[in-house]
């Protein structure tokens, strides 16, 4: 499929709008789903007095602003996080847009890309990769690359279709495949479910971008999840043996793998006098 139609800063300034959008329905799922409640019902409400919190103060960012981060009834501080989350998912939408171009490749990334604001927090916060939102991501995805390629075998025939199911094939293998070796090798110590279940849900969309944005995204995940470890175990907040969220680290690495798995795997190529 070719590249978006619209001017590509135009598609980054509407994907940063959207992400807005899904920032603060992010900090709900952050909030709701853990304790199992509804993302629905009922309304967003103020924890400190119960106040429903109204339409004009629940624009993302902005709203915040405008009450100097106060609650409009009882006045007690709200969290920086809720409007940090809000602008962070909107910058990474925007550069999500920025890298891929393909509008059904694009979907599904930013499908991943809001899920994974709130797995990494979910995981930080509880320790836990739920399969609500894993599930759900993995189907809003499949369906954006689904309909990619039906439209492609539509439009450019059955071998060009073809094409279009290598990359998504090699990157759930891989990363589906080391995942879930890891977890039967130490038996669930060293890697939880979620993370098996998270893995070729990344694969996936990856793999869609590219073979080198996959493979590339899997090694930097276990990269800076050796690197991080390290630093807490220096620092002192986990100890040796500790289990540590490792989601956060799996979702970075297949960040750096969309935006810079080409040119990484091109140079590291050359490195070795492959390329």
């Amino acid at each position: 499929m070719s590249a978006a139609v619209l001017p590509l800063p135009l598609v980054a300034g509407l994907a940063g709008l959207l992400g807005l959008l899904v920032g603060s329905f992010v900090n709900v799922v952050v909030h709701r789903v853990p304790a199992g409640l509804s993302v629905v019902r009922p309304r967003s409400a103020c924890p400190a007095c119960g106040h429903e919190v109204r339409e004009r103060d629940n624009v993302p960012v902005v709203s915040w602003l405008l009450l100097r981060g106060r609650c409009r009834d009882c006045r007690v501080r709200i969290p920086l996080r809720y409007p940090a989350v809000e602008a962070g998912t909107a910058v990474l939408f925007a550069v999500v847009a920025l890298a891929e171009t393909r509008p059904p490749v694009l979907l599904a990334c930013l499908v991943v890309a809001g899920a994974g604001v709130a797995l990494a927090l979910i995981d930080l916060d509880h320790g836990r990769l739920p399969f609500a939102v894993t599930g759900t991501a993995a189907l809003l995805a499949g369906a954006a690359l689904l309909a990619g390629w039906t439209t492609t075998w539509a439009l450019q025939g059955p071998s060009a279709a073809a094409g279009q199911l290598v990359g998504p094939l090699v990157g759930v293998l891989a990363w589906g495949g080391v995942y879930a070796a890891l977890w039967a090798v130490t038996a669930g110590r060293g890697m939880g479910l979620g993370d098996v279940a998270l893995a070729p849900l990344l694969g996936l969309v990856l793999g869609a971008v590219g073979v080198s944005a996959a493979v590339v995204g899997l090694a930097l995940g276990f990269a800076l999840g050796a690197v991080g470890s390290l630093l807490l175990m220096g620092l002192g907040t986990v100890r040796r043996g500790q289990r540590i969220p490792f989601g956060p680290f799996m979702l970075a690495g297949a960040g750096l793998g969309l935006v810079a798995g080409e040119p990484l795997a091109t140079g590291y190529l050359r490195l070795v006098g492959i390329a």
